[in-house]
């Protein structure tokens, strides 16, 4: 990756930051927001004006929780959350135990779930009890011998299982879209796209605490996983426990699927420099010319 990825495309503009850049020195773009269909290489531009507003905008939730829970009206909603807490809090107890009685009835979770090898023998850890959604009894490095390890690590699985869900979607349709005709972009294929993500939606609980929302009278039954209630469950998916059980190990394991599949995105821009779909078309028209193998020859 070249220097202008840190000091802007090589003097040529100080005011614009190289996003992607992979050679040096990067040819000139004329507007911040042009992205060139060429099947080689080429670097996605970004002002700085337009980096400073990502940064705002992400600022924009929680300066807004601030201000809010500052004024009268915060005031207000936070006398109402203490009217309603204890009753919140003994509903949230009652669902949890429910939800712990469904986990042990369930088919994924304890001593008898699935195991990832399987039906062949094996000394599986012992400190892997399927206590938590997906523990197939994996971990031949012993990373989760410690429980406060384990705990870390399943909390940044699920937060990266999350967003490679998210970042799946949106790799394949903005470019079926196009390919199809339905929609054009600026910039269809993913690596040319260099935009900060928001943190926003379910991680918000994750970055602040469950608690966060209670200045604004919003009380958040569950934890920073879970977090629960009308913001993060709008369509009470964890109403029935066992159901909601079930959901968690769906959840995870689509979310493994998506992140190894964020690998294949990886290497397949790395070496075509095309995105998933246009290569699939084209694997789809020439199995036999347009294949791993075939590129790994032409290199």
């Amino acid at each position: 990756m070249s220097w202008s990825f840190l000091n802007g495309a090589g003097g040529r503009d100080p005011r614009s930051l190289s996003i992607f850049s992979f050679r040096r020195p990067p040819p000139p773009i004329a507007n911040l927001t042009s992205c060139p269909k060429s099947p080689s290489f080429t670097p996605c531009r970004a002002a700085w004006q337009e980096l400073a507003g990502v940064l705002v905008f992400s600022a924009i939730p929680f300066t807004a929780v601030k201000a809010i829970a500052n004024s009268p009206l915060g005031e207000s909603l936070q006398r109402q959350l203490l009217e309603k807490k204890k009753e919140a809090l003994d509903n949230s107890s009652k669902f949890r135990a429910l939800a712990q009685k469904a986990r042990n009835q369930s088919f994924w979770y304890g001593e008898d779930r699935p195991h990832w090898l399987g039906p062949i023998p094996y000394d599986y850890p012992e400190y892997l009890t399927g206590e938590l959604p997906g523990d197939y009894g994996f971990d031949i490095a012993g990373l989760s011998k410690d429980p406060v390890d384990f705990e870390k690590y399943f909390n940044f699985e699920i937060l990266h299982a999350r967003w490679a869900m998210l970042a799946a979607l949106g790799v394949v349709v903005p470019e079926i879209l196009d390919v199809l005709g339905i929609s054009h972009f600026v910039e269809p294929v993913w690596w040319r796209v260099g935009y900060s993500k928001l943190q926003v939606g379910p991680e918000y609980a994750r970055y602040c605490g469950i608690e966060a929302l209670e200045p604004l009278g919003i009380y958040l039954p569950g934890d920073i996983n879970y977090p629960g209630g009308v913001l993060f469950d709008p369509l009470n998916l964890s109403k029935d426990p066992v159901a909601f059980e079930e959901l968690k190990v769906k959840e995870i394991k689509n979310g493994r699927l998506a992140m190894v599949a964020w690998l294949g995105f990886y290497f397949q821009a790395a070496l075509t420099g095309k995105g998933p779909v246009q290569n699939l078309l084209e694997h789809l028209s020439d199995p036999f010319h347009n294949n791993l193998f075939s590129i790994l020859k032409s290199m």
